[in-house]
């Protein structure tokens, strides 16, 4: 009886085995990763989001390969050692493709990772160029580059804005300093840089720099960062009696920012980004189905979206989730994208990465300058 019974219990351990393992091949795994938690978890959510909508649009066709697509979320908090940390646990999980991360100080160091395991990585958001010059071709973005967008900051500010001197602030983190230098190096000879500092990001009081810079009377603040310290920078800014406007990037362009600064606050604050997702015609349809869902369409829903189905595409025109095969199709094929056509250079660059210039307006953005 006792044999019996460790036979059956052999036998049926061995089942369930067997069947995990089943169900474990029945399945393509994607790994979505960017801050979920913390002061810029509103970035996470619109990554989820964006790559949610578009795996249940190929799951409700069937999948990809002949099984069922699933998300693996995972949380870097912004921070560079830990998305290290789970860029190695989507590798050992079996994700064959990454969407992410939204940080470049995360996406720059876990690419590292990703490509040791030979496994491609698109990130919706990370503009720092370094990613990109490492040379690891299963490396891409489907967002522009810092020096493409810096550039075109700068030039509003001597063509159109016509000013003569400015201050620059940012977060000295990779992103928010990247994208102040690349800003600085396009002024340089034109206009003045009369103040230049770095803050930490995370804090919550910058009132000593404020004052500093208020005394060499700059005509615009430039910062390079993200929307949690540029809101308050702007409040504490007119707080202090600063009436100049103040320019950021891709990272400040959302709602929280408008929330934390105060709409008054943040009235006349120019910002580079894309340009409007309504006005593209080839958004509408993505733009309809995610409110429906998932309400206010957030700046980075829409790449994410698009890596997304970039990535999914490329597995489908390979016929394999090799991670080699599937890198070489990324290079060679151009995709159909909400936001338009999205082809790779060698580097994983997109060919065509427009910026447009923004501003806040009334409580809202609205776009204001082409370039």
């Amino acid at each position: 009886m006792k044999k019996s019974a460790i036979l059956f219990l052999s036998l049926l351990m061995f089942a369930f085995i067997f069947t995990g393992c089943q169900k474990k091949e029945d399945v393509i795994k994607i790994g979505v990763a960017g801050p979920m938690t913390g002061d810029q978890a509103k970035m996470g959510t619109d990554f989820k989001n964006g790559v949610t909508l578009a795996v249940e649009e190929w799951n409700s066709k069937g999948g990809l390969l002949g099984k069922k697509i699933e998300i693996m979320v995972e949380d870097d908090q912004h921070e560079p050692k830990q998305a290290v940390s789970i860029a190695n646990k989507i590798v050992n999980a079996g994700a064959v493709g990454i969407i992410g991360h939204f940080n470049s100080s995360c996406s720059i160091p876990a690419s590292d990772v990703y490509n040791r395991a030979g496994i491609p990585m698109i990130t919706p958001a990370s503009t720092n160029p370094q990613l990109t010059e490492k040379g690891y071709k299963g490396v891409s973005r489907v967002c522009g580059r810092d020096d493409q967008q810096g550039k075109v900051g700068a030039e509003f500010v001597i063509n159109k804005l016509k000013l003569k001197k400015i201050a620059i602030i940012h977060d000295k983190t990779t992103y928010g300093q990247g994208l102040a230098d690349e800003f600085k190096k396009f002024i340089t000879g034109q206009v003045e840089v009369v103040y230049y500092g770095g803050i930490i990001q995370g804090d919550k009081d910058f009132k000593t720099v404020l004052t500093a810079m208020k005394d060499k009377k700059p005509e615009l603040i430039y910062f390079g960062g993200i929307y949690p310290e540029a809101g308050l920078i702007v409040r504490q800014a007119k707080e202090l009696g600063i009436t100049v406007p103040l320019m950021s990037g891709d990272g400040t362009i959302d709602p929280k920012f408008i929330e934390i600064a105060g709409a008054k606050a943040a009235e006349g604050t120019y910002l580079t980004f894309s340009p409007d997702a309504r006005k593209i015609p080839t958004a509408k349809t993505f733009i309809d189905s995610y409110e429906k869902k998932f309400g206010e369409l957030g700046p980075y829903s829409m790449y994410a979206y698009d890596a997304a189905n970039v990535m999914l595409t490329a597995i489908k025109e390979a016929g394999t989730t090799d991670g080699k095969t599937v890198i070489e199709k990324l290079h060679s094929v151009e995709f159909s994208g909400a936001a338009g056509k999205v082809k790779f250079d060698a580097k994983g660059d997109i060919t065509v990465a427009p910026y447009v210039v923004w501003i806040t307006k009334n409580g809202k953005f609205e776009e204001f300058w082409k370039p």
